[in-house]
């Protein structure tokens, strides 16, 4: 043995290292894939309670993986919710929330260009980048899905509700059996438009095929797809082989299938051999739209829907799915969409870019059941207003709004305060109960408030 090798033996030093050769290489970076319901409620799985809508894939998801208990929408709304998704950002920081609630076809204002993506820092990384389905995020140059690092881009560029043909009758879209031909919603690829008006029914299997073509076209390349489903947005439908097989009716097909949609896609992953180097996150947007009726989800047993900031308008279903690195377990702490963008930045081993100022936290050691994280409150805004906070198991609330219905504003002196471990449902207000956590709450909020600055709405 040679001196050499002898002290390199001697002083722990791997002997292939000792000798010159090349450390074993990184492993390469995480493929990435998620999948975003539209005005799904937190009752609508099989895994999160539902007694009537048959949800197989994304339950055996939820067994193999993390399911969530107090995951929110960082948006009560589509347009807030995704800009905070993409971006790990507050939505009014980047002026996607207030106006109009939402972005509409003829609307003047988008995303800005300045806001950074996790697809621009992903492909960055050297990542393929895909945006399938919804976008509703703007029209205009700099706003659009391949101007905010999608390289590819199949989808609507707004909700299927939108550009109603002339003369459809008010509340067409909440009908259990919506007119086909009532909506005028391009599908685009690209910016171009490939079919319009699209025919709905077909979109849920369209975008899960388009979902395996990015999988077997990265060619080794690492990929992210962001999958934004269609539905279950008003107006419903769901393909020949769904339709009137749920007992929920036709909402219920529409989840049916996308859980079919999920499934498809995982089982595509296993048979690739790449389930092992694929985190999976499915969630919503937001609660569900209750003021539809029968074809406005459930909330379970949380309070009111969409376009609230009661719980049930913002705590949303969500899953994480990674085989041999998330652990089947069920994970009650506080976690947000807000923690998508920083937690895929770690994985990927892709740094913060300069000077960008993220309200997610990086989610991982959750995920990995490798450490705990430290708390931040979770602020609840309804547009540009702050409307609540949340801090571990206590959520106070400084004003409150039904989500839609036309209802008045309420402002709370003292607060209400709810202990959500103990009352999902927010009906005990505890607030006289504990007076020192208001107090906190208060001091915390406002403190959070002052670095979250607040630009003017581009929802105009």
């Amino acid at each position: 043995m040679s001196h050499f090798v002898f002290l390199a033996v001697a002083l722990g030093v791997p002997l292939l290292s000792a000798m010159g050769r090349r450390p074993t290489a990184a492993p390469p970076p995480p493929n990435v894939v998620i999948i975003y319901a539209d005005d799904l409620g937190y009752g609508d799985l099989g895994c999160y309670g539902s007694p009537t809508i048959r949800t197989p894939a994304l339950d055996r998801m939820a067994a193999e993986g993390m399911r969530f208990t107090d995951f929110y929408s960082a948006g009560e709304v589509c347009t807030p919710s995704r800009a905070a998704l993409l971006t790990g950002r507050y939505p009014v920081r980047s002026g996607m929330a207030g106006g109009r609630r939402v972005l509409f076809p003829e609307s003047a204002g988008g995303l800005p260009p300045e806001e950074v993506t996790f697809a621009e820092a992903l492909r960055e990384r050297g990542y393929v980048t895909a945006h399938i389905g919804k976008w509703h995020l703007g029209v205009h140059a700099g706003s659009r899905p391949n101007d905010q690092g999608f390289e590819l881009s199949v989808g609507l560029p707004y909700s299927n509700d939108m550009d109603a043909r002339p003369g459809l009758p008010r509340g067409a879209a909440a009908s259990p059996t919506p007119a086909p031909d009532g909506w005028n919603v391009p599908l685009l690829r690209n910016g171009v438009v490939e079919e319009q008006p699209v025919d709905q029914t077909t979109l849920t299997d369209r975008y899960t095929r388009e979902a395996l073509r990015v999988i077997d076209g990265a060619a080794g390349r690492p990929f992210l797809i962001y999958l934004a489903h269609t539905f279950p947005h008003v107006p419903l439908f769901a393909s020949t082989s769904f339709r009137g097989r749920s007992r929920a009716g036709i909402y219920g097909d529409t989840v049916e299938e996308l859980d079919d949609s999920v499934g498809r896609i995982l089982r595509h992953l296993r048979e690739k051999g790449l389930a092992e180097n694929t985190l999976v996150i499915f969630s919503s947007d937001n609660g569900p739209w209750l003021t539809q009726g029968a074809q406005g989800g459930s909330a379970g047993p949380l309070r009111d829907g969409k376009g609230s900031t009661w719980e049930g308008g913002m705590r949303v279903p969500a899953i994480a799915w990674w085989p041999g690195r998330v652990p089947p377990t069920v994970c009650s702490a506080v976690a947000s969409t807000l923690d998508v963008f920083p937690t895929l930045l770690a994985i990927a081993r892709v740094p913060v870019p300069g000077g960008l100022e993220l309200d997610g936290r990086d989610a991982s050691p959750l995920l990995f059941q490798t450490g705990t994280r430290s708390d931040t409150p979770f602020l609840f805004f309804r547009g540009q207003e702050l409307m609540a906070v949340r801090l571990n198991e206590f959520k106070l609330h400084f004003q409150t709004q039904a989500g839609y219905g036309g209802s008045p504003r309420e402002r709370h002196d003292p607060p209400l305060l709810f202990h959500l471990g103990q009352d999902p449902g927010e009906r005990r207000n505890v607030a006289a109960e504990h007076p020192e956590r208001v107090q906190e709450l208060r001091a915390r909020a406002a403190r959070m408030q002052a670095e979250v600055v607040a630009v003017p709405s581009r929802l105009r």
